[in-house]
């Protein structure tokens, strides 16, 4: 592989600040020792005043900094977006979906010696090549992440085959990738280690297996991978198992069918075990069937509402109601095709969808789930993963959001969802 030389490093890179006071212009506070003194003196007590006005005029200039439970009636996209990043320092920003692992496995055969995730991969071929690539270090620190679920996928033409192994191969990929840039990224599989990683001001990652192939109908395998660390499975991809009915299919059965009483079993030693039950992908009747049988909190790690785009990847308005009894998550995502069902979307039309689930549902059960890396149709404004302040600052526009209501969708509600499926 040629790699472009000139391509920013991301120890080069400016990323957005972790709090406020790294906000501040260092002209402004900028101070000698000698000056300064806390035991008095006229020297000493007129620079901290000149620091204090610094500080008075520098906040003046961004604009006001709504607190949680004030309308964030906020006028310029300037102020909306300072708004932003002081709420995504405060909670970590979780996004629910990225499939940047299976494009390691096709573009570098999981040779991670060969993979510069701390660069700009725009830059950096066979990345810059590809419609399909939307993420590395550099762009994940700009937009604010705090929290990934990386996606341990493989395909479903493996099922019956090999899949269990390529799935093992994934998640080992995923944790050698942590490992290697753990400067920037901190393996979790609880709230409190998100907590963590976000206060270290490291990415806090996580692991999620999309498709139930990937078990190989084997209660001993669902186990195994609980026990490696990954906290979700979704129940199907883009094909039936022999236990569980996927969406890919729903246009075609005429008999309908969700769960066997195997794929019940699974959802319940899923609850058991502490292991979030995603429900993207799968059919209605799979959806039914879950929402009926598990104890805990499900979600949806990548999906959007069925009466905006009519796909049945979405989420129709009886599946929506019955996730909020059940206190469970849906994660919005950005697929073109899934938020105006064409191949043309922008960032106001993600938002229009989590409008619709806020107003159905409240507020509390709307996550994000970007899907980065396994899409290739992005939303004007929300190209690749560093434009997710964009979306929030979208949220803001409306004026009928508050900071409190954006601290649930970026983090909080997952955080609620992660505690309570631990309990059971």
């Amino acid at each position: 592989m040629v790699l472009n030389r000139f391509a920013p490093s991301l120890k080069s890179t400016v990323f957005p600040p972790r709090n406020l006071f790294n906000k501040l212009p260092r002209k402004s506070v900028h101070v000698s020792k000698k000056k300064v003194s806390l035991s008095g003196g006229q020297n000493g007590v007129w620079t901290v005043s000149v620091i204090i006005l610094s500080i008075g005029t520098w906040v003046g200039r961004v604009g006001p900094r709504p607190a949680d439970g004030e309308l964030a009636l906020l006028t310029s996209p300037r102020e909306r977006l300072e708004t932003v990043r002081q709420v995504l320092s405060e909670v970590p920003l979780i996004d629910g979906h990225n499939d940047l692992p299976w494009n390691i496995r096709n573009f570098l055969h999981n040779q991670l010696a060969e993979f510069d995730f701390d660069r700009d991969l725009r830059q950096v071929a066979p990345w810059s090549k590809s419609a399909w690539s939307q993420t590395d270090l550099v762009r994940l620190r700009q937009g604010m992440v705090g929290g990934q679920f990386w996606a341990a996928y493989v395909p479903c033409e493996s099922q019956h085959l090999n899949a269990v192994q390529l799935t093992l191969e994934q998640v080992d990929l995923i944790k050698r990738l942590i490992e290697k840039y753990s400067q920037f990224m901190q393996f979790a599989a609880s709230s409190r280690e998100i907590l963590e990683a976000h206060g270290r001001g490291r990415i806090a990652s996580l692991i999620g297996v999309e498709g139930g192939h990937s078990l190989g109908s084997s209660l001993a395998v669902l186990r195994t991978l609980y026990q490696l660390g990954v906290r979700y499975l979704t129940l199907t991809h883009t094909c039936n198992t022999p236990w569980a009915k996927s969406s890919s299919v729903e246009d075609d059965d005429e008999d309908g069918g969700g769960l066997t009483k195997f794929g019940e079993t699974v959802v319940k030693e899923m609850n058991r075990l502490g292991m979030l039950v995603d429900l993207s992908h799968t059919s209605r009747a799979t959806m039914r069937d879950a929402l009926r049988v598990s104890k805990a909190p499900l979600i949806f790690s990548h999906s959007s509402a069925f009466a905006i785009c009519n796909s049945s990847r979405n989420v129709p308005d009886d599946i929506l109601k019955q996730l909020a009894d059940n206190g469970g998550l849906v994660m919005v995502t950005f697929y073109n095709y899934f938020v105006k069902c064409g191949p043309q979307a922008s960032v106001s039309d993600v938002a229009e969808h989590i409008y619709y689930i806020r107003n159905l549902i409240g507020v509390d059960h709307i996550g994000v789930g970007g899907d980065f890396d396994g899409i290739n149709k992005t939303p004007r404004g929300l190209e690749d993963v560093s434009k997710y302040p964009e979306l929030f600052a979208e949220l803001l526009r409306s004026g009928k959001w508050n900071v409190l209501d954006l601290k649930k969708v970026a983090g909080l509600n997952l955080l609620r969802v992660l505690k309570q499926v631990r309990v059971y």
